[in-house]
């Protein structure tokens, strides 16, 4: 059975930073962070393999750092220069297989966490 459980989620001033965190319980292989605001899709952030291949969406490139401690099962989304546009509930996601074109896509993952609010001022 696996479990996500986010934290970190909180207000920031636009140019600011935060970090979320994601820890899992169980075994997975591959672990996202999607974003969804209201009245959008959800969205791929970032994601990582336990290879330690990463991806992110076109929007985050060199703002965000996704990055994994495996004796902690816990993936990490280092946001730094925060933006409005950036405002929406952050989720984690995990997935046991190694996906690769897939891998910011939400239809590709089978676990999810509850989610984490981020948002955003200008």
């Amino acid at each position: 059975q696996v479990q996500l459980v986010e934290s970190g989620g909180g207000s920031a001033q636009a140019g600011g930073t935060l970090r979320l965190s994601c820890k899992l319980s169980g075994v997975a292989y591959t672990m996202g962070w999607f974003r969804q605001a209201p009245g959008k899709e959800r969205e791929g952030v970032a994601a990582i393999r336990s290879d330690d291949y990463t991806d992110y969406g076109d929007s985050v490139k060199g703002r965000f750092t996704i990055s994994q401690d495996k004796r902690k099962n816990t993936i990490y989304l280092q946001m730094n220069v925060l933006l409005p546009e950036d405002t929406a509930m952050y989720y984690c996601a995990a997935d046991q297989t190694a996906l690769s074109a897939s891998l910011l896509s939400p239809s590709a993952y089978d676990y999810w966490g509850q989610g984490t609010q981020v948002t955003v001022s200008s």
